[in-house]
């Protein structure tokens, strides 16, 4: 991706520790890959305590070689790792509430 960083976990984790020693643990910090690399840098994130996101924008596939059926998939496959680990899935709400974001009941369509 054009402006982003180069998909290796190394790279992932160095800007997690740099981020820890700025920020302590005040700040909101979050994953997206493209590609092959969408599931085990979602999975990274979550295990040292990151938001992340999954979606065909970002990747067509659900595994090698295997094409997702849709972003619900994705969801699935992501939140069943998520949980293996111990940790949950914040609700929508949960979210809005985190990032300080308006409902869908706030906007004027």
């Amino acid at each position: 991706m054009l402006g982003g960083v180069g998909a290796d976990l190394d790279n992932l984790a160095h800007m997690h520790t740099i981020a820890e020693k700025l920020f302590g643990d005040s700040y909101e910090w979050s994953v997206l890959a493209a590609g092959r690399h969408q599931m085990s840098f979602a999975t990274h994130a979550a295990t040292l305590g990151g938001n992340l996101r999954v979606g065909m924008e970002d990747s067509l596939f659900l595994g090698p070689g295997e094409l997702t059926p849709s972003n619900a998939a994705q969801v699935r496959k992501i939140r069943g790792i998520v949980e293996s680990l111990g940790h949950s899935v914040a609700t929508p709400a949960e979210a809005r509430r985190r990032l300080a974001l308006k409902g869908a009941d706030c906007v004027t369509v």
